[in-house]
């Protein structure tokens, strides 16, 4: 009884992503023109989008609590969790590039959303370069808690705001529907919805997994 306390998002979010993916690869799914079969790709490369989202999103949380207390564990934990955002940012670029593959007839067009998303991922990256170009932990800290707070919102504004203002091949943006809009199969949603929260736990799973390893890198450091 105590393990599945201890252990129960851990049990729920194995349970929640077995489901998913089997539901993803085997699963009924409406026959859409040009989507066809890679509407399966929804409960993959969206829900991956989620949880970068409250990742990043957690990020920032972590960033103010710093800039307001000067508690370095909290610049350690907002680190921890840009970098496990930015491994499903990856995957969720990645997925992407295959759906456009197969609905668009190749790996990168020239649509805003994307763009977007290559800036955004461009300013992450530069939040690492800030980060490793400062030996000063305190000054390292201020600077790049600052700047992962500006950047969550500049990434935000590119990639829900700029597309909707534009022309886009994606759903939902520049005039086009969203999936709501023209799926009329609502079994997706008992899929979708818990492969979001699968993926989401899976983050902070791994997100907390590398505080553990930061810290314990810490330690060591210190008692060397």
């Amino acid at each position: 009884m105590e393990t599945l306390k201890k252990h129960g998002l851990k049990i729920a979010c194995m349970i929640l992503l077995i489901y998913s993916v089997w539901q993803g690869f085997l699963g009924q799914v409406p026959r859409q023109a040009i989507l066809n079969e890679t509407v399966r790709n929804l409960y993959f490369h969206v829900t991956m989008w989620f949880s970068m989202i409250f990742l990043l999103g957690t990020s920032v949380v972590h960033s103010i609590r710093y800039l307001r207390k000067g508690n370095l564990e909290n610049d350690l934990i907002s680190n921890a969790y840009v970098e496990t955002g930015l491994v499903f940012a990856t995957l969720g670029l990645i997925t992407g590039s295959i759906w456009a593959k197969f609905t668009w007839g190749d790996w990168w067009t020239n649509d805003p959303k994307l763009n977007s998303v290559a800036i955004g991922m461009l300013i992450y990256l530069a939040y690492g370069l800030v980060r490793s170009s400062m030996p000063d932990e305190q000054q390292r800290a201020r600077i790049s808690n600052v700047y992962n707070i500006f950047a969550f919102v500049i990434f935000m504004i590119l990639i829900w705001i700029l597309p909707r203002m534009t022309d886009s091949l994606h759903p939902g943006n520049g005039g086009n529907p969203g999936f709501s809009k023209y799926d009329l199969d609502s079994n997706m949603r008992l899929v979708f919805y818990p492969a979001i929260l699968a993926w989401t736990l899976l983050g902070f799973w791994i997100a907390n997994l590398r505080i553990r390893l930061k810290k314990i890198s810490q330690l060591t450091t210190e008692n060397e």
